[in-house]
C-alpha cells in the first residue's frame, strides 16, 4: 500500500517536472533526462531543498494538481509566444549581419560602440552578426535573462561562448551554461533548475519591458552616432540638422491643431537654437563646435514629442484634411490670379495714358497745314510693300513701324497703313507727324470714317452692339463660375479686332497686304515675303501644330454637328499676327461672304467662343499656305522658355499672350527686343516718365 502511494506520488512529480521543464527546453537549457531518474531520486531532489515544507506532495489534492498543471500549460503558451517573437528578432539581426558582410548598411540594426553600454545593461543579451545562426520558430534560443545575483538567472559566470569568424573578425554570441550539470555533492540539479525556471518565467516579462525601454532610450544616441560616423560626406551634419528641422516643423503643425503649447514652445526653442548653429553653413567645417550638443538636444525633444504623438492614422487624416484645404485654396488663388492677370494685361499703364493725352493735346494745337503726311501717292501703289496695322496703342504701333524700317533694305518701298479708333486717332497721327519716317509713306485712318462698316453689312458688328453681348461683358451675373475670364475681355467688343476680315474693302486698289499685330517686332527685312508663291491660297501663315493646343479641336466646338461635318479636329492651326494676304484671290473667292456666313451661324456662340482666330480658322479653311517657321516666332507673351536661338533667327517675334513688353508684368528677358526700338529720349516719353 505504501509502495503504491509512493508510485502515485512519483508519477505526479514526473508530470509536474515535465510541465515546468518544457519552458526551459524552449529557452535553450539542456533538458534533464527524466526517464533515467528513479522515482525516489526525483522525490528526494524535491524534499531536500530549504523550502521543502512548501512541497508536501502527499497533501496535494487531485484538483490542486490539475489546477497547477493548467497554470503551467498556460505559462508555457506565454513563453512560447515570447520565444517566437525573439526568433523573429534574431532572424532580422541575422539578415542585417549578412548585409554588413556584403558591405551594404542596414538601418534596421543599430550597433553600439564599445563602452556605450551602461551598468544596467551589462547582463542584457549581447547579439552580434552571425551568419551561422539560423533559428526558426521551432529552434532553440539561448538567452541570458535577469541581472547578476537574482534568483531567476539561468546561468552563472563561466557561461560558454560560441565564436565564428566573419570578414576576418571574431564575432561572438554569449550563451548560458547548460542546466543539465549535476551538483558536485552528487545531488541532481533538476530541482533547483525547476525553481529557477519558474522564477525566470515570472521575471521574463519585466526583463523584456526593461530591455525595450532601454533600446528606445538608446535609439537616439545610436542613430546620431551611426549617422555621424558612417559617412564621410562634408555636409553630413548639415543634412542631419535639416532633417531634424523638417520633422520639427511637421510636429508643430500637428500641435497647433491639438493645443499642446508646452511642447510647441520647447520645440520652437530647439529649432531656434539649431537654426542659429546652422546659419549659412554649407559644410560641416563651418558649423560651431557646440553643434553636436544642440543636435542631441533636438533629437531628445523629438523623441519626447513622438511619444505623446498619436497614431499614424490620425496624422494621415489630418494631412488629408490639410491637403484638401490647400487644394481648395490653391484653386481659388488660381482663379483670382487669372482674373487679375487679365485685368493687368488689358489695363492701360499710367505712362501710356499720359502719352495719349499729351499727343492729343499737341495735335489740336498744331496748325492744320502740318497735319498731313508726305508721299501720299504711294498709298495706293500696288508695286510697293504695304503693311496693315490695326491698333489703339501708340507706342506699340511705333515699335512695329520702327523695327520694320530699321531692317528694311529699301525703306522707301515700304508703306504703312494704320487704323485706330477715334479716341486714339489724334494721338496716333501726332506721334508719326512728330517722328517722320523719312522716305517711307504712312497713313493713319479713323475707323469711324468707314461708313460702309455698319451693323447692316457686318454680322459681327450687329452682334457686338446687341444687348446680350453688352450684358455678358459688363454684368457678372451672366457669367458661369468655371468660364475662362479671357473670354469676357471687353476688347472683343472693339471692331478693330475684326477689321482683318475686311482688308479688300479697306484697300480696294491693293493686291497684297502684310498684316501685323501691334505686339510684334520685326527683326529682318521682310521684302522676300512678297515674293513667296501662295499657290492660289488666300492666307500665308506659319502653322502651329507642333503644340496640341493649337489644333482645331482646341478652338472649335466639335460636339456641334455643323463643325464636326466641315472640319478636321486634328488639323493644324496657324498663327494670326503676321499674315500675307493675297487680296486678288480674296476677292475672287469671296472670302468676306464666307466669314459673314459663319458669323451668322455663331450668333449664340455655340460654334466657338469670341475671338478672331477661331473665325479665321473656319474662314480660311483649306485656303491657307504654310510659311516657313522662321518667319514668325510666337510665345514671348506667355512662355518663359522660348528657345533663344529661335528668337534670334525669326523674322518677326510675337508677344502673344498677356505679358506684353510695355506692361510691368511682361517677361523681363524678352523686353529688350521691344525696348530696342523705343526712343526713350523722345520728348513726349520723357514728359510722361516712360523709361526702359
Amino acid at each position: 500500500m505504501l509502495r503504491g502511494r509512493r508510485r502515485c506520488r512519483g508519477a505526479v512529480l514526473l508530470l509536474l517536472l515535465a510541465s515546468v521543464l518544457a519552458p526551459l527546453v524552449l529557452y535553450g537549457g539542456s533538458p534533464v533526462s527524466v526517464a533515467v531518474l528513479p522515482d525516489s531520486t526525483v522525490a528526494s531532489a524535491a524534499f531536500d531543498r530549504e523550502d521543502a515544507p512548501n512541497l508536501v506532495w502527499p497533501q496535494i489534492a487531485a484538483s490542486e494538481v490539475s489546477l497547477a498543471k493548467d497554470l503551467t500549460i498556460e505559462r508555457l503558451g506565454e513563453h512560447k509566444n515570447r520565444v517566437l517573437s525573439a526568433t523573429d528578432h534574431l532572424q532580422a539581426v541575422e539578415a542585417a549581419s549578412r548585409s554588413r558582410a556584403s558591405g551594404k548598411p542596414d538601418a534596421s540594426v543599430l550597433r553600439e560602440e564599445p563602452g556605450s553600454r551602461n551598468a544596467d545593461e551589462e547582463d542584457a543579451p549581447v547579439v552580434e552578426g552571425n551568419d551561422r545562426a539560423r533559428l526558426g520558430q521551432g529552434g532553440v534560443i539561448r538567452e541570458v535573462v535577469g541581472s547578476e545575483g537574482s534568483a531567476g538567472r539561468f546561468a552563472e559566470a563561466g557561461d560558454s561562448e560560441e565564436a565564428v569568424v566573419q570578414n576576418g573578425k571574431e564575432v561572438g554570441i554569449k550563451l548560458p551554461r547548460s542546466i543539465d550539470a549535476e551538483h558536485k555533492d552528487g545531488s541532481d540539479g533538476a530541482g533547483e533548475n525547476i525553481i529557477s525556471g519558474m522564477r525566470a518565467t515570472e521575471n521574463l516579462t519585466s526583463s523584456e519591458n526593461r530591455d525595450a525601454t532601454m533600446s528606445r532610450e538608446q535609439q537616439t544616441r545610436v542613430n546620431y552616432r551611426s549617422a555621424s560616423h558612417s559617412t564621410t560626406s562634408p555636409d553630413a551634419t548639415i543634412r542631419i540638422i535639416k532633417d531634424q528641422l523638417t520633422r520639427a516643423k511637421t510636429y508643430l503643425g500637428f500641435f497647433a491643431s491639438r493645443g499642446n503649447h508646452g511642447f510647441s514652445r520647447e520645440l520652437r526653442a530647439r529649432m531656434r537654437d539649431i537654426q542659429r548653429a546652422l546659419g549659412d553653413a554649407t559644410s560641416d567645417q563651418q558649423l560651431p563646435q557646440n553643434v553636436h550638443s544642440k543636435i542631441r538636444a533636438m533629437e531628445q525633444t523629438l523623441v519626447k514629442v513622438r511619444k505623446i504623438h498619436d497614431s499614424c492614422s490620425g496624422a494621415v487624416n489630418r494631412l488629408h484634411a490639410v491637403l484638401h484645404s490647400t487644394e481648395q485654396q490653391l484653386e481659388s488663388n488660381k482663379r483670382q490670379s487669372n482674373y487679375l492677370a487679365q485685368v493687368a494685361a488689358k489695363s492701360l499703364p499710367k505712362g501710356l495714358h499720359c502719352l495719349t493725352l499729351r499727343l492729343t493735346n499737341e495735335y489740336y494745337l498744331t496748325n492744320s497745314k502740318d497735319k498731313e503726311f508726305p508721299y501720299a501717292e504711294k498709298l495706293e501703289d500696288p508695286k510697293l510693300y504695304h503693311y496693315a496695322l490695326f491698333s489703339d496703342n501708340v507706342s506699340a504701333a511705333a515699335v512695329v513701324v520702327n523695327s520694320t524700317l530699321v531692317h528694311a533694305k529699301k525703306p522707301e518701298n515700304h508703306v504703312f497703313h494704320i487704323v485706330t479708333d477715334r479716341l486714339n486717332y489724334a494721338a496716333m497721327k501726332m506721334w508719326f507727324l512728330a517722328n517722320p519716317l523719312g522716305k517711307s509713306a504712312i497713313q493713319v485712318q479713323n475707323i469711324e470714317e468707314f461708313t460702309w462698316l455698319n451693323s447692316s453689312y457686318s454680322p459681327v458688328l450687329k452682334q457686338l452692339e446687341s444687348r446680350f453681348m453688352i450684358d455678358y461683358y459688363f454684368r457678372n451675373g451672366h457669367a458661369r463660375p468655371d468660364e475662362n475670364p479671357k473670354f469676357r475681355n471687353p476688347k472683343y467688343l472693339s471692331i478693330l479686332n475684326h477689321l482683318r476680315f475686311y482688308l479688300p474693302e479697306i484697300f480696294p486698289k491693293l493686291s497684297k497686304v502684310l498684316f501685323l499685330d501691334d505686339d510684334t517686332v520685326v527683326q529682318r527685312d521682310l521684302t522676300a515675303l512678297w515674293l513667296v508663291d501662295l499657290k492660289g491660297k488666300v492666307n500665308g501663315a506659319v502653322e502651329t501644330c507642333r503644340e496640341t493646343f493649337h489644333r482645331f479641336d482646341k478652338y472649335l466646338n466639335f460636339s456641334n454637328p455643323l463643325i464636326a461635318k466641315n472640319f478636321d479636329p486634328h488639323a493644324c492651326g496657324w498663327a494670326y499676327g503676321m499674315n500675307m494676304f493675297d487680296l486678288s484671290e480674296w476677292r475672287k473667292q469671296n472670302i468676306t461672304k464666307v466669314y459673314h456666313t459663319w458669323q451668322k451661324l455663331n450668333e449664340n456662340r455655340l460654334l466657338w467662343k469670341l475671338g478672331t482666330l477661331p473665325a479665321g480658322l473656319v474662314t480660311f479653311w483649306n485656303r491657307t499656305f504654310p510659311l516657313d517657321r522662321s518667319w514668325h516666332q510666337l510665345g514671348l507673351g506667355y512662355n518663359p522658355n522660348v528657345n533663344e536661338k529661335d528668337i534670334r533667327r525669326a523674322a518677326v517675334i510675337h508677344y502673344n499672350g498677356n505679358l506684353k513688353p510695355w506692361l510691368e508684368i511682361g517677361l523681363p528677358k524678352y523686353r529688350k527686343y521691344w525696348s530696342a526700338h523705343v526712343d526713350f529720349d523722345q520728348v513726349f516719353l520723357r514728359e510722361c516718365n516712360i523709361n526702359p
